[in-house]
């Protein structure tokens, strides 16, 4: 019998990409989900693959303490997936307060609603990310490096972490953190993401923008490792000295902008299309890639795809979204 077959399980941001995805599988492996959902998002694939019709639905906020409370207390939750947040950091710029609201007070009032039902909450993953390490000059990051954001989206970040640490070492909470590179994959319909716009671009027969002078340098990770990746850690903490640990996961393929965009442009045939390099970005990590080690001598996790066999499996899923004009003649 699987490991989720009929365990109460809570995901917040179910209907962002990875939250569509993680709730994709754990339907798969038979888990009772129940999903926290603040917007209707109707081109989420929570909506258009009618899994919302398969998931217990709470509908509120992560700021809202008493909604928490009562979503893990009456559901009866096991396992927790905190992957809500608001995750964009152009967003974060215009907007620290509610970044901050949702990101920080989100996952305080997460983490004491799973602290005040301690007897039925055995474990807890919270996403961070690789933005909550902020910059240092030694690559790649490991666990180990210091949580030294700077801008907004990246303070909230390290917020999240040292909070979820807080909270194991003051309360036992069961408790993990995550920090992956930059997802991407089938779902994301953030068009001012890099992966999805560039793709779009390129089937709508235009140029890709690409926001920063295109040296950034990242991780890229696509988003059904991740989910592995997520699930492996969950399961393994019956081991509890897994609790409050943070493990990298990603691809340890660092890449620049323009190089990602060149290989998404060769992948699709349009090489033709030159990438439209604005150098508007601000308040961003020049170069920030994954050391993932301890994920796999602790975990024995591996990613299962490569880069540009996740880039294949996502530009078709795209094709089918978005109708693709070939090559102007001439």
């Amino acid at each position: 019998m699987s490991f989720w077959q009929n365990r109460p399980t809570l995901v917040t941001g179910a209907t962002g990409l990875l939250g569509s995805h993680l709730v994709e599988e754990l339907l798969a492996r038979g888990a009772a989900v129940t999903c926290l959902v603040r917007d209707h998002v109707p081109r989420s694939r929570l909506i258009t693959t009618g899994m919302v019709d398969r998931v217990n639905v709470v509908r509120g906020e992560l700021e809202d303490f008493q909604l928490l409370l009562r979503a893990v207390n009456e559901h009866e939750i096991e396992s927790v997936f905190h992957l809500g947040a608001q995750t964009i950091v152009g967003t974060a710029k215009r907007s620290a307060l509610s970044t901050f609201e949702a990101n920080v007070r989100g996952t305080w009032n997460l983490l004491e609603a799973c602290h005040e039902c301690a007897g039925l909450v055995g474990r807890v993953v919270v996403a961070s990310s690789d933005k909550a390490y902020g910059e240092h000059e030694t690559l790649p990051y490991t666990e180990e490096a210091p949580l030294v954001g700077r801008f907004p989206y990246d303070v909230s970040k390290s917020c999240t972490d040292l909070i979820s640490f807080s909270y194991h070492h003051s309360y036992r909470v069961p408790v993990a953190v995550t920090r992956c590179g930059n997802l991407y994959g089938a779902g994301d319909l953030n068009w001012n993401r890099l992966v999805p716009g560039t793709i779009r671009s390129v089937l709508l027969g235009e140029r890709p923008v690409v926001r920063s002078d295109g040296s950034f340098v990242r991780d890229y990770f696509y988003v059904r490792d991740a989910v592995d990746a997520y699930l492996l850690l969950a399961e393994r903490m019956d081991d509890s000295s897994l609790h409050g640990e943070a493990f990298n996961f990603g691809t340890e393929t660092p890449m620049s902008v323009l190089e990602l965009v060149d290989l998404i442009l060769r992948l699709m045939d349009r090489t033709d299309l030159e990438p439209d390099v604005r150098n508007e970005a601000s308040h961003e990590i020049l170069r920030q890639y994954l050391d993932c080690t301890k994920a796999r001598e602790r975990l024995g996790w591996r990613p299962s795809r490569s880069l540009e066999e996740g880039l294949r499996e996502a530009i078709d899923w795209y094709r089918g979204e978005i109708a693709a004009p070939g090559p102007s003649a001439g």
